[in-house]
């Protein structure tokens, strides 16, 4: 017998064939009656040695014939027997034989036994591979089925059976397509086709599939096939193993979900995308439509409330329908949800709902029934409501839908459901939380900087501000333009050291104190001076408690102060360890600035100095913090010269020189904070000054009622004459008074209002007072204030000016504004 090698993977051959087999034949005396050429080749007698003796005798030892006997007992009583017996060789050792017997009745009723014998080796083997053969189709937990080359069906396993729910005999001669919903046929038919056709086996493959008596039920299943052959390569049909991997595929599924939803959700801290981000993530894998809903105190960024009775914001919505956005509450909407709701049960409960069947949830209809009703014409038919909940916050809920695919909602996906918003509410805690602090970062930006420069007739005025932190929004850097008596107009630009908000309450502080050293009427030089002792000061606050120098926070700054005059265009500036100014020509000429170099603020006991220029009608001044022209990593002189580059282009706006400065010399993100102040100047006509000189004398006081009336009329502002005249006047009289002796100057300005000044050489500041009954002066400046909108003093080398200002009537008003507007438009913002 020329038999498989142990171990080839070859299917053996019947040990037990005829061509194949040792056969023999005993009488029912036990004697030898017939002897094959196989018997002789495999045990060495020859039949001349074997007819017609027992085989007991010859073929067996003595230690083995009572086994013998007792099988041949087995045999007479059953009519047949099959087993294993140490047969004896003819050269004496003994061979493990498997045999079969069965009764073979003669013409005479004579019975005889024919025995077919075979190594008990390869019986053993063929017995297994029977066994199993038979497990595959009996007992195997995955589906099998052979496929004639027409993928008819010829056989089927009992799993396979059971998965298309019809019984192994019905399945013969039938097609896929007899048990299999019609769209999953055609992918499984080809993939057999290709085994068929090339001999390369499929392996492993997983698919969607239904069966016909169960469509609603979508399960996933492991496809492998092999092609069958004959001996002679004749190919026989197809062999498919089918396994059901629905859960493990699902499995893997939320897994990749969960995966997804780590890269995919919080890849920004804005609370609209994030939650647009969650609802992406769910819709297809998990749901066909999605809704996510945050507490309207959420979606503000504030801290929520306890209770949760509130109206909810609708902050994302998704669908493979594109016709449910339609029917869903639309992004941005806010409503409350009605308390019969799944939805308000699971904000009230804060835990999840699952509702399989929507038509057995009577609490929805409540909220909209015309919703519902187009929902529902949708296919909606499922539903999960999940809490979105973070450190121990109510947050919101996310809603989920399904209507494409047929299968309701399980308690796995509404784990999955759980596990995915839980991870996807720290990300929208994050977010709201970032809101809030990026909302009071905001409101202390709008607190410390200004939100709309204000209007002056002796500058237009543009601006660029840029944190270097844009998470807080604020910085160490300040810009400003303070109006300040006479029609001037202060201009500043200031860095603190450092980022963030330290450096802006610091940052804070100090510009309060320009603006109070402002209202004083300060000169430039003057005001630094305040200001250094002021920053010394901070730094002094800030030494901790216990001396170490380590808790100290750095407090120093730079500052560019000044002041242009619109009626002589004259301009004062200066500047502490601040950059230069830079100013532009009406045809594109830029120069820096070369002022005294003043210490930075913080060093204290060194002096500033100021210097002083003419500028002409339309020049352009810009003042900017260092952040600007040391942005891409450039050194200072390279920065400088982008910057008088960004600048020399004549004809355009401030907001377009604006961007260009931006454009030229700062990244999308700079590493430190950047202020730009441009300023364009204006010059007051002739004709809206009027200035006089009055000798110290009993009559200046009625020369300068005259004068007033006169000038006032001619400028069409009687309405207010009488009013100035009164407060010239006072102030007149008690210049010639206190004034020291010598000359008394009157001017009077028109411009967004009405200016009233009144200069002598004396230093004494004036006082306002309340005067008693009995006293018969002293009403004076009283009158003053309480006549005019605002009135100060302000100091000079040879003494004081004191100045009044008076609200023109509207009429008036807009007159003297739009003059102004025609007088001093500088050519640059020409059209």
């Amino acid at each position: 017998m020329d038999a498989p090698a142990p171990g080839s993977g070859e299917v053996p051959e019947d040990p037990f064939a005829l061509h194949n087999s040792v056969s023999a034949v005993v009488d029912d005396h036990g004697e030898i009656v017939g002897w094959s050429e196989r018997a002789r080749e495999h045990l060495g007698y020859p039949p001349e040695e074997v007819l017609g003796r027992t085989a007991l005798e010859l073929l067996f030892d003595p230690c083995d014939r009572e086994t013998v006997l007792a099988a041949a007992a087995a045999c007479a009583r059953d009519g047949g027997r099959s087993g294993v017996l140490a047969v004896r060789h003819r050269s004496g050792r003994r061979v493990e034989l498997g045999f079969r017997a069965r009764a073979v009745i003669r013409a005479d009723a004579a019975r005889e036994w024919f025995l077919v014998v075979a190594p008990a080796e390869e019986v053993l083997r063929w017995e297994t591979d029977r066994s199993v053969l038979d497990g595959l189709f009996r007992r195997s937990p995955i589906g099998l089925a052979v496929h004639a080359p027409d993928l008819s069906i010829l056989r089927v396993n009992r799993a396979l059976a059971r998965f298309a729910q019809l019984p192994t005999a019905q399945m013969r001669g039938r097609r896929i397509g007899d048990f299999l919903f019609g769209p999953d046929v055609e992918p499984i038919e080809t993939r057999l086709r290709g085994v068929l056709e090339t001999g390369d086996p499929l392996i492993f493959t997983e698919q969607p599939c239904r069966t016909r008596s169960d469509p609603g039920r979508e399960r996933v299943v492991s496809v492998s096939a092999f092609r069958i052959e004959d001996p002679t390569g004749d190919i026989l049909g197809v062999t498919q193993l089918v396994e059901d991997v629905t859960d493990r595929y699902r499995a893997r599924r939320r897994l990749a979900l969960l995966n997804r939803t780590s890269a995919r959700i919080g890849t920004t801290l804005d609370l609209g995308r994030t939650t647009w981000e969650l609802a992406d993530v769910a819709v297809p894998d998990l749901a066909d439509a999605v809704s996510v809903d945050l507490l309207e105190t959420v979606a503000r960024g504030e801290e929520t409330s306890e209770g949760t009775s509130g109206p909810v914001r609708r902050m994302a919505v998704h669908s493979v329908v594109p016709e449910a956005l339609r029917v869903m509450h639309p992004t941005g909407e806010v409503f409350h949800f009605d308390p019969r709701t799944p939805q308000a049960r699971c904000l009230a409960e804060q835990q999840p709902i699952l509702e399989p069947v929507l038509l057995s949830s009577p609490g929805w209809y409540f909220q909209d029934p015309e919703r519902t009703r187009r929902a529902f014409g949708l296919g909606a038919h499922s539903m999960i409501v999940v809490p979105l909940t973070a450190r121990g916050l109510l947050l919101g809920l996310l809603s989920l839908w399904r209507a494409e695919r047929p299968e309701p909602f399980e308690e796995d996906d509404l784990t999955l459901a759980e596990e995915f918003a839980s991870r996807a509410a720290l990300c929208i805690d994050n977010a709201r939380r970032y809101t809030q602090q990026h909302q009071a970062a905001l409101t202390l930006q709008r607190s410390l900087l200004p939100r709309e420069l204000p209007r002056h007739s002796a500058v237009d005025v543009a601006h660029r501000y840029l944190p270097a932190d844009p998470a807080t929004g604020v910085g160490g850097d300040w810009f400003d333009v303070i109006p300040l008596s006479g029609a001037r107009v202060a201009l500043v630009v200031g860095d603190v050291v450092g980022h963030g908000l330290h450096a802006a309450a610091t940052m804070g502080r100090l510009r309060t104190a320009v603006h109070t050293l402002a209202g004083l009427d300060y000169a430039p030089d003057e005001v630094l001076s305040h200001l250094d002792d002021l920053v010394n000061r901070l730094a002094d606050e800030q030494e901790p408690a216990d001396g170490h120098a380590q808790g100290r926070q750095i407090v120093g700054a730079t500052c560019l102060y000044a002041v242009y005059d619109p009626t002589s265009r004259r301009c004062t500036l200066a500047r502490a360890g601040h950059l230069p100014p830079a100013v532009v020509t009406s045809d594109g000429a830029v120069s820096l600035l070369d002022l005294p170099q003043g210490p930075p603020l913080g060093l204290g006991g060194l002096p500033f100095e100021s210097a002083e220029l003419e500028l002409a009608e339309g020049s352009l001044l810009a003042l900017y913090t260092n952040g600007l022209v040391e942005a891409r990593g450039h050194d200072l002189d390279e920065g400088l010269e982008r910057l008088r580059e960004a600048l020399s282009r004549p004809g355009r706006s401030l907001e377009e020189t604006c961007t260009a400065v931006q454009n030229a010399l700062l990244p999308d993100h700079p590493r430190d904070d950047v202020a730009l102040l441009l300023a364009r100047t204006r010059v007051l006509a002739p004709e809206q000054v009027a200035s006089w000189e009055l000798a110290a004398e009993p009559t200046a006081a009625a020369r300068a009622r005259h004068l007033t009336q006169a000038t006032l009329s001619g400028w069409g502002l009687e309405e207010v004459a009488f009013t100035a005249e009164l407060v010239v006047s006072e102030l007149v009289t008690n210049a010639y008074r206190y004034g020291g002796g010598g000359p008394v100057t009157l001017r009077i300005i028109r411009d967004r209002g009405l200016i009233c000044e009144v200069s002598d050489r004396s230093s004494t500041a004036p006082h306002l007072r309340r005067a008693r009954t009995t006293d018969e002066g002293g009403r004076g400046l009283f009158l003053v204030a309480q006549l005019t909108e605002r009135w100060g003093t302000r100091y000079t080398r040879d003494g004081k000016t004191v100045w009044t200002e008076f609200l023109l009537p509207p009429a008036a008003e807009e007159q003297s504004a739009a003059a102004d507007v025609t007088i001093t438009r500088g050519p640059a913002d020409s059209p």
